[in-house]
């Protein structure tokens, strides 16, 4: 893994994790599934007329429209909208600790329905990874966090395991950044109208709402994806994951510098836990690179 791919990988986890406080600004102020079929909208219209500009065409494989359509409902709708709803009473720090177990959630999930073989470091990870989850939600419990966003959390991490691993091998066959597009506005359309018929239209303008709203749709909706497939072309989809056990570290961070969140040591030692338990599962998930012999050198 050369400097520059490290540095793509640091800023993608970076940028996703500071969606968890953009997110937390602005349901403050906005009807949370309005402010993000809103953001839909706009996101995946940029992402498609990017992609037209790069000669991308709206014609896909069988597998990319599943996972247009998979993604678009669970990761975009489920995910994202269970999300941003959960973040008007759970704190933005907490919701990106559960977020980050996703790759916990598959991996557990990929043993029970699909019988993956784990390598003993990955069932090392798993363990301490949930049991890190496990004393954080411990001490968040035991100091009233609200148990309805909280189960809302869990939920959305679960949806998005799922989705996972229900498209296993769908995102080939080129035209990525259109795939992107069209999971979004698929999520805009299944959350328009649960906005529409469930939330008052009630916003409090003000330049927080914008600057929020607009990093959000630029940043972690936009720039972060197109970083992540470009470190995946890199280096791999299976290397480029393994930066996700930033995503603890740097969603409470993040939270804590601009929202002030505070953080009481059970929840420091349970991120570092967490943080662990997701760095192994990743490592033990890559192959070992094979050495270039004289035989391959001379072919």
């Amino acid at each position: 893994m050369d400097i520059r791919a490290i540095v793509m990988g640091l800023v993608f986890a970076l940028m996703w994790s500071s969606a968890f406080t953009s997110a937390r600004i602005i349901v403050v102020d906005a009807p949370p599934m309005t402010a993000l079929a809103a953001r839909f909208v706009i996101s995946g219209l940029m992402a498609m007329g990017i992609a037209a500009l790069m000669g991308q065409k709206v014609r896909l494989t069988r597998a990319q429209w599943i996972s247009v359509v998979v993604f678009g409902v669970c990761q975009n709708a489920l995910y994202l909208g269970l999300n941003f709803i959960a973040m008007q009473t759970i704190e933005a720090g907490f919701a990106s600790i559960i977020a980050s177990t996703m790759p916990l959630i598959v991996g557990i999930l990929g043993w029970l329905l699909f019988r993956d073989r784990l390598p003993m470091l990955a069932v090392v990870g798993l363990v301490v990874g949930f049991a890190g989850v496990a004393l954080i939600m411990g001490s968040r419990i035991s100091g009233g966090v609200d148990m309805y966003g909280l189960a809302l959390c869990v939920i959305a991490a679960l949806a998005l395991a799922i989705a996972t691993l229900s498209v296993r091998g769908a995102s080939g066959g080129g035209n990525l950044l259109m795939v992107v597009g069209l999971q979004m506005l698929v999520g805009a359309i299944t959350l328009a109208p649960f906005a529409a018929l469930l939330e008052p239209f009630e916003v409090n303008w003000n330049p927080r709402l914008f600057a929020a709203f607009a990093y959000t749709t630029l940043v972690p909706g936009l720039a972060a994806t197109w970083i992540w497939f470009e470190l995946v072309s890199r280096i791999g989809a299976v290397r480029a994951a393994t930066f996700h056990f930033l995503n603890p570290f740097f969603g409470v961070a993040i939270a804590a510098v601009l929202l002030g969140e505070k953080l009481g040591w059970l929840d420091v030692l349970g991120v570092a836990i967490v943080t662990a338990g997701i760095l192994a599962v990743q490592l033990a998930k890559q192959k070992p690179m094979k050495p270039v012999t004289a035989d391959r050198v001379a072919s």
